[in-house]
């Protein structure tokens, strides 16, 4: 610790991302990433951007890709704020409508980062216990002080809330914000975006780097009332009006147009899902009924720090998280089918 630090620098507690092996060897199934390549027409709009042009500063306003946005999420393009990855997006939504001295909910199993940004931001938080098959606590939710935000599908569990369930937790909190965060939404979860329209309080929150196979780019965004945008933007031009660089606009305005490429990998994601689910089943691994990229396992046979050890000893990585909570379940990334087959296998030879 540095005595040039401030009470800021010390008191954080930094979020820890997933391992990055720096083996391009190695089965990679622990950060969620999609196992296939971008669009390549995204691909190619990034290559043509990269040009003269890169002298100049980006759109600060990126009202390209708003409109694109607009267009696919079927909403006034005067709804949708536009940031660097999603993560940057949530940071500036708590900021923007959540105070230091009202607490606000959260599941107690959930997105790390949530609550990262709660303590740099000086926000009082409240983490609501997860219902005993892990899903989250509707009821819970509901009537806070300060505020909501969770995910859906939930991370890790990977479990979704129908939109009747969401739409229970706005109308509870009528007079505070709800966030809800659908990075993994379009591998087969419920929508929130529809309900923006009836209830101004309502954020949904979303990112290109899972669905869309952009994790490298950081591109995420919001869809809810003016009123909520107009919040973002004065967040965002007090912090950096030039968020999203020439090459990200030009890969996400054409990665979000290119829906035959993305509709026919996220299948493939979901059908992959299903089959190691079953799999994973039929070793007598509890699995939950993930609508996500991922699937959260609670291995038999074997211990989850030890499976995931084992694993990565192998060159294969999934997520191991040392918390109360979870300490005995594992979080898995889907891949290629080749890659999950290799899984698989080692498994089987581990617990037999």
């Amino acid at each position: 610790m540095s005595k040039f630090w401030s009470r800021t620098a010390r008191e954080a507690e930094p979020y820890v991302p997933g391992e990055q092996p720096s083996d391009a060897n190695v089965i990679k199934l622990n950060t969620n990433e999609n196992p296939f390549p971008p669009s390549p027409l995204a691909l190619e709009a990034m290559e043509q951007s990269i040009n003269a042009d890169l002298k100049k500063y980006p759109s600060p306003t990126a009202d390209r890709l708003k409109t694109v946005i607009a267009e696919r999420e079927g909403v006034d393009v005067n709804k949708v704020f536009v940031g660097n990855g999603s993560d940057e997006v949530l940071a500036f939504a708590f900021q923007a409508f959540f105070d230091p001295n009202e607490a606000i909910k959260m599941p107690d199993i959930t997105y790390s980062f949530y609550p990262v940004y709660a303590n740099l931001y000086d926000i009082p938080y409240q983490q609501i216990p997860l219902q005993d098959d892990l899903s989250i606590n509707v009821d819970g939710l509901k009537r806070s002080v300060g505020g909501v935000v969770f995910p859906n599908p939930n991370a890790p569990t990977g479990l979704e809330l129908s939109q009747e369930a969401v739409e229970s937790i706005v109308a509870n909190n009528p007079n505070q914000v709800v966030i809800v965060d659908e990075a993994y939404v379009e591998f087969g979860a419920a929508c929130a975006v529809s309900l923006t329209t009836k209830h101004p309080n309502l954020l949904v929150t979303k990112t290109l780097s899972k669905s869309h196979a952009l994790a490298g780019l950081r591109v995420g965004y919001a869809i809810g009332d003016v009123a909520l945008i107009e919040g973002l933007e004065r967040i965002k031009n007090s912090f950096n009006s030039y968020t999203m660089n020439r090459v990200s606009l030009a890969g996400a305005e054409v990665a979000l147009a290119d829906e035959p490429y993305y509709a026919e990998t996220l299948q493939a994601i979901v059908k992959s899902r299903e089959w190691v689910k079953h799999d994973l089943k039929e070793l007598g691994f509890w699995v939950s009924n993930s609508k996500a990229n991922f699937l959260f396992v609670k291995p038999r046979g074997i211990e989850a720090e030890t499976l995931y050890q084992q694993l990565k000893a192998r060159g294969v990585y999934i997520r191991y998280f040392n918390k109360p909570g979870l300490e005995g379940y594992v979080r898995i990334s889907i891949g290629t089918d080749d890659e999950m087959k290799r899984l698989i296998d080692i498994i089987q030879l581990l617990i037999t």
